[in-house]
């Protein structure tokens, strides 16, 4: 049996198992059973919820309080709000779980289940197990509708504006909200910051959440930095969790170069970082770039809650993904991409444009997704052993080659880093081929 959870908690096209009301209301009293069982919590289980803006949300939403309320749980609805805001709101609100009702960047079409612990951190890989295990276990309820609390999106854009070390006054941001969570708050924490405001995508209708705009289409958003004469642009995912940032010059930034500049910050305020947590994903030249300002880089696996675990194993501040999911442990407890504009944006407001500042050397980097009908693992793809070792002799050593399968979409994904940019792209190329003749949809 395929198991529920992924990288990012449970996802699929909304109103299909496991998104349709039968499962999701199972999940809902599945979590709230597993805190039970768990001896550690008593009645009734407080559950904070928020969603993003797919047409898609209010009914999962329903399904999941009709089966928490038959466990013996009971949620407090947050609305539409950041993923990140749903975390803080757990964690301030002394909740025993949190559910964040989104499909991040995916398309409309989807949606997701993302659970949260009473300290606001995503799910280890056990205790998704355990609620999993349960799901088949519970019975479905018919769902039940949600009243939104009073005054929690207001809690955590007081939190956001809170952290910022200095006003943003006289900025110009350019900010692409990707018609999704952070429509409203982001907009409202850059302008109570003393920012002008230049919005895009921010009139969400259901469906055009993500379509060709935010983090994963910042064109959009760094073309009009570079037309507005902006100090600034951010661009966000369909549940706020991730950052791209646009120089003054229209130039992107993703998370690798966000972490630099942030490291480099952190050093200035005297708060050096022992570490720096990526992935496995991280360009080369990062991990150089860091090396020479005498900061390690450690690589965890892909995903923002395994940089999470890394990080407080570590003890390390700052940590984060290409992505642009970034966490500041003194902070936040999960990717907030709201958060890290803010914070870049003070970055230019104590030091000038970012246009001006040390950015890291890339090493040529390609990352090859192929669409494939079935997840087989790696080594039982006739020949494909075989190639990734002749494509190795190839690299010599000089160079880097990564398998892995994508954790919410049915993606392999072939990374391929080296010195010479020809090589990394034949290599790219033949290993994706071979894994598309034999699992390719």
């Amino acid at each position: 049996m395929t198991p529920l959870f992924g990288t990012d908690g449970i996802r699929g096209a909304a109103g299909r198992p496991p998104l349709d009301p039968d499962t999701v209301s199972r999940i809902g009293s599945a979590l709230v059973a597993s805190l039970l069982d768990s001896g550690h919590r008593t009645p009734p289980i407080r559950v904070v919820v928020g969603c993003d803006t797919r047409e898609s949300s209010p009914g999962i939403v329903a399904s999941l309080n009709g089966g928490i309320l038959a466990a013996g749980g009971s949620i407090l609805f947050a609305g539409v709000v950041p993923t990140p805001a749903v975390a803080y709101l757990v964690r301030t609100l002394g909740a025993d779980a949190g559910i964040s009702v989104s499909a991040s960047h995916n398309p409309w079409q989807d949606n997701g289940v993302k659970i949260f612990s009473d300290i606001g951190r995503k799910l280890p890989d056990e205790v998704e197990a355990e609620i999993e295990a349960l799901i088949g276990q519970a019975r479905s309820v018919p769902a039940v509708g949600a009243e939104i609390s009073a005054g929690m999106a207001g809690r955590y854009f007081e939190h956001l504006v809170s952290t910022l070390p200095c006003r943003l006054d006289g900025m110009r941001i350019v900010l692409d909200a990707a018609n999704g969570a952070a429509h409203r708050v982001a907009v409202d924490a850059f302008r109570s910051a003393g920012a002008e405001v230049i919005p895009l995508s921010t009139s969400p209708d259901g469906r055009n959440i993500n379509h060709d705009c935010g983090a994963l289409h910042p064109e959009g958003m760094a073309r009009k930095t570079r037309e507005a004469g902006a100090d600034l642009g951010l661009a966000l995912d369909g549940d706020a969790d991730r950052a791209i940032v646009a120089d003054d010059r229209g130039q992107v930034l993703d998370g690798d170069e966000i972490l630099y500049l942030w490291a480099r910050e952190l050093v200035r305020e005297g708060k050096k970082p022992t570490a720096v947590v990526g992935t496995v994903m991280s360009n080369l030249g990062l991990e150089l770039a860091l090396r020479e300002i005498g900061i390690p880089l450690l690589r965890a696996a892909v995903g923002d809650r395994y940089v999470a675990e890394m990080m407080e194993k570590e003890n390390a501040l700052l940590g984060g993904e290409q992505s642009g999911h970034l966490i500041r442990t003194d902070l936040t407890t999960t990717g907030d991409g709201v958060l890290t504009g803010l914070h870049v944006a003070a970055t230019v407001a104590v030091g000038g444009p970012l246009s001006n500042r040390p950015r890291i050397t890339r090493a040529p980097q390609i990352l090859r997704n192929v669409r494939v009908r079935e997840k087989r693992p790696f080594h039982q793809i006739p020949g494909l052993t075989e190639e990734q070792s002749r494509c190795e002799a190839l690299l010599d050593g000089k160079g880097r080659i990564l398998l892995r399968y994508s954790g919410t979409e049915a993606l392999a994904r072939v990374m391929v880093e080296g010195t010479e940019p020809g090589l990394v792209e034949t290599v790219a190329g033949a290993l994706a081929r071979r894994i598309e003749e034999a699992i390719g949809a």
